[in-house]
């Protein structure tokens, strides 16, 4: 029997075992998923924090409860290691690395390598790697690739490699990894076939590619899709300032056409572990071909000015009640970057807060799932509880993460003054003045 074919019965038998490099938001949920298919799994992460936790049968993402963690642990389905020797004897692995940016914009590929060089160190004949971090179109190939494959191995006969990238939407009730299609794209047919083989174990519907790097660029062209849009609907929401049009009303006005349109909304600016990211990945490795990808650019230009448009309103609206920004009390409703997540990565909130402190505000945040966050110069702040007196004392509120357990017509009765970035008081009466995007 071939070795593809060998690994193919272990995934339709449920009988592989399946490494997951990176235990963060995207390989936890995709190591659960596996584990509850019947496939006995193995995390890796070089956080002893992390790797304790999940042994201990306890989860630290929002959208995986402890019960799963336990259960899993306790069957021996799902286990934790910080070591790569761990993974010596699994038939897969699938590698879910962070890929930050630079400050510079470029890729920052070192966790990637760092991963695809340990797993060199014991990765065997017949077995499958399959890289899920998000990432520009060639990685696969050019990265993964050549450190995976040894003398003398064929890609395809020997050792499988394939991308398919993730797509977890933290905080979505409705759309996990067992129901979110997964898109594979291999370096050689065979590789494509037992990637997906993998994946038909955890997800209902597997979409194959035709190449590593087709599926790296269907990652991009979704959170590039998602970027482009919201910067062109944030863009309409300026120049309908300027003509004292209602954003909201036009975008309401449009969505009843039942074709050919799509709502976007604007907002504080954007953030999370994708859509502010992702496109540039694409951008940068165009410049390497000389090409500039307009679009892109011009997309992030609005949508990073965003924060400072917030600014600007708040700055009028205290102005329209008689006050300064200096000296006056913020409080900044939300600072995770999306509704009812912990995650302050990219988050405009972030930037809105620093900047209202460097124009001598008294800002303060309430967040009920993100306890602390840190602004430049190593400043921390602690989230504030939610209270009449707090509200009351502001002299304005500023909304910018719209959570469910944020009490709108509460916050409405008992705020002076609120900038609503989220357009969340649209049918809220209350006794406070509210100015909008």
């Amino acid at each position: 029997m071939s070795l593809k074919n060998a690994l193919l019965r272990k995934f339709k038998e449920r009988r592989a075992t399946i490494g997951v490099v990176g235990m963060g938001y995207v390989g936890l949920p995709l190591a659960v998923e596996f584990a509850e298919a019947g496939c006995a799994v193995i995390g890796l992460d070089v956080d002893v924090n992390k790797v304790q936790r999940i042994n201990a049968g306890a989860s630290y993402i929002a959208d995986i409860s402890d019960d799963r963690i336990e259960n899993l642990v306790a069957c021996g389905k799902l286990r934790a290691s910080t070591c790569y020797d761990a993974l010596t004897h699994a038939d897969a692995i699938s590698i879910c690395v962070p890929t930050p940016l630079r400050k510079t914009r470029d890729p920052d590929m070192s966790y990637i390598v760092q991963a695809t060089r340990s797993i060199s160190k014991i990765c065997k004949r017949g077995m499958l790697i399959v890289l899920e971090s998000t990432t520009y179109p060639g990685t696969t190939e050019e990265v993964v690739l050549p450190d995976v494959v040894k003398d003398g191995w064929v890609v395809g006969e020997d050792i499988f490699v394939a991308y398919s990238p993730e797509r977890i939407d933290p905080g979505n009730q409705r759309f996990s990894v067992r129901n979110t299609p997964k898109v594979v794209g291999g370096v050689t047919p065979a590789c494509a076939e037992a990637a997906a083989a993998m994946y038909e174990t955890a997800v209902d519907k597997v979409l194959t590619v035709s190449s590593t790097t087709t599926a790296e660029m269907v990652k991009l062209l979704e959170n590039t899709f998602r970027a482009v849009n919201i910067g062109l609907v944030n863009e309409m929401a300026l120049m309908c300032d300027k003509l004292k049009i209602n954003i909201w009303e036009v975008i309401q006005a449009a969505a009843t056409k039942p074709f050919g349109y799509m709502p976007f909304y604007p907002g504080p600016g954007l953030g999370g572990h994708c859509i502010p990211v992702d496109p540039h990945y694409l951008s940068w490795k165009l410049k390497t071909m000389n090409y500039n990808a307009r679009f892109i650019e011009l997309a992030s230009e609005v949508n990073t000015s965003m924060p400072f448009y917030v600014i600007d309103k708040i700055v009028d609206a205290l102005n329209d009640q008689g006050r300064a920004v200096r000296g006056s009390k913020i409080v900044i409703l939300g600072v995770a970057y999306k509704p009812d997540v912990d995650d302050t990565r990219e988050s405009p909130a972030l930037d809105i807060i620093s900047l209202l402190r460097q124009k001598g505000a008294d800002t303060c945040f309430v967040d009920p799932h993100v306890p602390e966050i840190r602004l430049e110069g190593d400043v921390r702040l602690c989230s504030q509880p939610l209270c009449r007196r707090l509200l009351q004392d502001a002299d304005c509120t500023v909304i910018v993460t719209d959570h469910t357990a944020f009490d709108w017509r509460a916050i409405a009765e008992n705020s002076r003054l609120i900038v609503d970035t989220r357009h969340v008081l649209k049918d809220v009466a209350g006794a406070a003045t509210v100015v909008t995007l």
